[in-house]
């Protein structure tokens, strides 16, 4: 029987500004991404996430991205390998110290929007990324998009690493994802997203745009949560996986 993870980026409303049905979500999905204050989030919202992902017993990781919340961490901001390690090193730090108030613990990383999607491509960036991870205290896993540089730069720098697929994204023929605002970038039946992802656990080959479908490793799928539709999808994802007889459980093991 197949034992996967189902994880969500979550936390990203900040001050009066909300996105998404964080708390129906939470009772979904086995880990949460939750943002550091970068590209969204703020304290309060941290530490609100962050008490309710552990009074579930949902695994939780932090979610670095740019500082560009006009742009939802969306945009490349053009810096040097040791300022994206700095940047991530002071978000992951930063929820690490809310939920230590809240009574959490955080046991994982995965990159935001524009900056996962660089360091899927550019060795450089995946090292500074896995660089600051390794740094941090904890002992932290990290959950990279399967196939790319952040997965090879992880192992190097001798990480936990956790292979992730997208429920609800298009993918290139090289394994990366297809960029938003391009035909076939999202994904929004929810019921097309459960018969690919049946699918791909059935034959290990994912359906890519414009050629054959490629291989890739998946110990965790990803619903995003910023989507009107974002709780229909992760619930109709959950109850199909579990009809097929798939175990939903946190790739971090769980939390006690």
């Amino acid at each position: 029987m197949a034992v996967i993870d189902l994880n969500s980026d979550l936390g990203e409303a900040f001050g009066p500004w909300r996105m998404g049905d964080d708390a129906a979500i939470l009772r979904v999905v086995t880990s949460a991404n939750i943002a550091c204050g970068g590209h969204a989030g703020d304290p309060d919202v941290m530490f609100d996430t962050l008490r309710r992902a552990a009074d579930l017993g949902v695994s939780i990781g932090a979610h670095p991205g740019y500082a560009d919340r006009q742009g939802f961490g969306r945009r490349v901001i053009p810096m040097e390998p040791a300022e994206i390690a700095h940047m991530v090193a002071a978000q992951i730090g930063a929820l690490q110290g809310v939920a230590a108030l809240a009574g959490a613990r955080v046991d994982y990383v995965k990159a935001h929007g524009a900056l996962a999607n660089l360091a899927a491509a550019r060795r450089e960036v995946a090292e500074a990324i896995a660089t600051a991870v390794a740094a941090m205290p904890g002992r932290l896993a990290l959950l990279a998009i399967s196939g790319t540089e952040l997965e090879i730069a992880g192992r190097a720098a001798g990480l936990t690493v956790c292979s992730e697929i997208f429920a609800d994204r298009g993918y290139l023929p090289n394994g990366q994802l297809v960029p938003r605002g391009q035909p076939g970038a999202m994904i929004h039946d929810a019921a097309q997203a459960a018969d690919r992802l049946l699918a791909f656990l059935d034959s290990g080959l994912m359906p890519v745009v414009g050629g054959d479908p490629i291989p890739l490793a998946a110990q965790s799928i990803c619903v995003h949560g910023d989507s009107p539709a974002a709780l229909a999808m992760a619930q109709e994802i959950r109850a199909r996986l579990t009809a097929a007889g798939v175990t939903l459980a946190p790739f971090c093991g769980a939390r006690a």
